[in-house]
This record gives structure tokens, C-alpha cells and sequence, in this order.
């Protein structure tokens, strides 16, 4: 079965977002194959680059306009691709005054996401690096490029709060 999954990379002035298509292996060509021809198991499921980029709002920008420049542009991407499921990096925290900022767009992303009714999971951003490449403290050059070569792209997804949204995205997936 078919999954729609919506990575986002919270922030005020940029708010990363990747939507991946995952679906299993072709399971009607393994099932034309002759039974001693089958294999045991069946291929991993096939994650795909749907889309993926930025949400900005600039600081010269009052706050109650920036916020609901985001509330207006997660609700055109929700309506656009339809997830089945959004995963949101949990915030971390490491300057106050940033992450009162950061907290409140996530609070209107999960706002936005209640009125569409669709199921959200999180993860810090150790658990995504593991997810990715199997350490929890792997740089962000090597969670760039798991990402380009999960999704078989020859490229590394720019900009970096979008490839980080394609890694949310891509943990929720290995996570199902």
C-alpha cells in the first residue's frame, strides 16, 4: 500500500518541508514469476522524491504575518499532496530566544495539521541521523548524503532545511 509521508524541518524564517512516496516492491511481477522462481522474501519497499523545499517569512515581517504566512502555506501543502502521515523534527534547544520563536511556527503546524486530521509522529534530531545512517552523531554532510542516496537522486536537496525535511520524511518511513 502506497504511503504519503510530509517531512518538516520546524522554523520561523524557514521552514523546510520534503514529501516522499513509499510503496512496496512491484508485487505483480513477482507474481507472474514461476513459483522456484519466486524470491523467499520480497523486496524493501521504494521511497520517492515527490517534492520538496522552503516556507520563508522575513524578519522585517510583523509576527502575526509570518505565522499565518505559515498557516496559509501548510494548508496549500497539505491540500496539494495529501500526506498520510507528517513527521516534524522535534525542537532542540540551544538558544532561548530562537526556540521561543521555533515553538511557536510548530505550534501552528500542529494546529494546521489537527484541522486536517492528519497523524503526525517526531523525532529528535539523534534519532534521525541514526535513522539515516546508523550513528546518532553523523554530521550533516552524511545525513545529505543518505538522503540523496535513499532516494536514488544524484544530487544533494537544497536548501539544507529542505534536506533535512526529506530526512524527517525518511526516518517516519524506515520507522512504519
Amino acid at each position: 500500500m502506497e504511503k504519503r509521508i510530509l517531512g518538516l524541518d520546524p522554523g520561523l524564517a524557514t521552514l523546510g518541508f520534503g514529501v516522499i512516496l513509499c510503496k512496496p516492491p512491484d508485487c505483480l511481477a513477482v507474481a507472474n514469476l514461476p513459483a522456484a522462481k519466486r524470491p523467499v522474501k520480497t523486496a524493501p519497499e521504494v521511497a520517492t522524491l515527490l517534492d520538496f523545499g522552503v516556507i520563508q517569512t522575513s524578519a522585517k515581517t510583523e509576527m502575526g504575518e509570518r505565522l499565518r504566512t505559515i498557516y496559509d502555506d501548510l494548508h496549500t501543502l497539505l491540500d496539494q499532496w495529501e500526506p498520510d502521515l507528517v513527521a516534524i523534527e522535534k525542537l532542540f534547544f540551544y538558544r532561548m530566544g530562537n526556540t521561543i520563536l521555533v515553538a511557536q511556527a510548530r505550534g501552528i503546524m500542529v494546529l494546521v495539521l489537527a484541522q486536517h486530521g492528519i497523524p503526525y509522529v517526531e523525532f529528535t534530531p539523534a534519532q534521525i541521523k541514526q535513522g539515516l545512517t546508523g550513528m546518532g552523531n553523523a554530521d550533516k554532510s552524511e545525513v545529505q548524503q543518505a538522503v540523496a542516496r535513499e532516494l536514488n537522486l544524484d544530487y544533494i536537496p537544497k536548501p539544507d532545511d529542505a534536506a533535512d525535511a526529506l530526512a524527517v520524511a525518511l526516518t517516519a518511513w524506515y520507522g512504519q
